[in-house]
């Protein structure tokens, strides 16, 4: 009899170690992709004092006390987040948004009202009636603001990169301000906070602004490494997020700043140029700036 107990200790352990294996493989955590929008990495924690790939070289340490999502939403799996299962804030307005990009000698003068020219927002502040309020209940409205910018039209490489202030870090081509990749927390904006339907939303002071180059700019050809998307406060064009053959770029493709050299079609020219390539990997667009920047009006704490 002892014989026989075994074999069916050993069946019953056995049988154990199958569920638990299969309980684990029920509940994995998918692994971060640089280009599956359905598994991205989350770029929590990737500050740095200096510039470093796949980390934002953030002016601000300390994280602020502006407030921003309440607690991270269901999309967010351990050390990624599913974008496509993101909550979206509701609505859709459209804007008397005014945006001018003109050179004049060595100087690119823009000039706008920070609404966006041609793509829609969502309605804020965000309504207790839209399912993103149970994630953020961002009590901001969209104002507009006085753009006024001076930009080197032919930006050099600074001898050292400089980092990153919270606030406006450059330009999109329908005029609203661009910022980077944190929240007031030091988190992931774009992972944490809700957005609109073109990933872009208001903080405190009124400025409508995105974290990351949104498909309502990027489009969907194939070619979009040829699309100007915006500026740098450092002069430096943005472009992306794939290279000429169609290629979805990734932070392995660029340097610490977010950018490289390459060919590009830049106010009716081909030229080969340092630029900035927009990712739908952390940090967005910029790690750091490559040339010197200016200081823009619309640089102000709050995300």
């Amino acid at each position: 009899k002892p014989m026989t107990r075994r074999p069916i200790a050993l069946l019953a352990l056995l049988a154990a170690g199958l569920t638990l294996l299969a309980g684990e493989a029920a509940t994995a955590v998918p692994k971060p992709s640089a280009t599956d929008v359905t598994r991205l990495p989350l770029g929590d924690g990737h500050v740095s004092t200096s510039p470093r790939r796949g980390y934002v070289d953030a002016c601000r340490q300390a994280p602020g006390r502006q407030g921003g999502a309440a607690h991270g939403g269901p999309w967010i799996h351990g050390d990624t987040f599913d974008l496509k299962q993101k909550a979206v804030v509701g609505g859709r307005v459209h804007w008397s948004g005014k945006v001018r990009f003109v050179v004049r000698g060595n100087r690119l003068l823009v000039t706008g009202n920070g609404l966006p020219e041609g793509t829609p927002t969502g309605t804020f502040p965000i309504s207790p009636s839209d399912p993103a309020y149970a994630y953020d209940r961002n009590p901001n409205s969209i104002e507009s603001q006085s753009v006024l910018l001076s930009l080197p039209a032919h930006p050099k490489l600074a001898a050292t990169a400089s980092c990153v202030p919270m606030g406006m870090i450059g330009i999109a081509v329908n005029g609203v301000a661009l910022f980077n990749a944190l929240d007031d927390a030091h988190r992931d904006a774009v992972a944490h906070e809700t957005q609109d339907l073109c990933e872009g939303h208001p903080q405190a002071r009124g400025i409508y602004h995105y974290h990351s180059i949104p498909p309502c700019l990027t489009g969907s050809t194939v070619r979009s490494q040829e699309r100007l998307v915006g500026y740098a406060l450092d002069g430096f064009p943005i472009f992306g997020p794939r290279d000429s053959d169609g290629k979805l770029l990734t932070d392995a493709d660029l340097d610490a700043c977010h950018g490289h050299v390459g060919w590009v079609t830049l106010r009716g020219k081909r030229v080969r140029i340092y630029h900035y390539d927009a990712t739908l990997e952390y940090p967005y667009t910029l790690g750091c700036f490559r040339g010197t920047p200016v200081s823009s009006p619309l640089t102000a704490p709050g995300n």
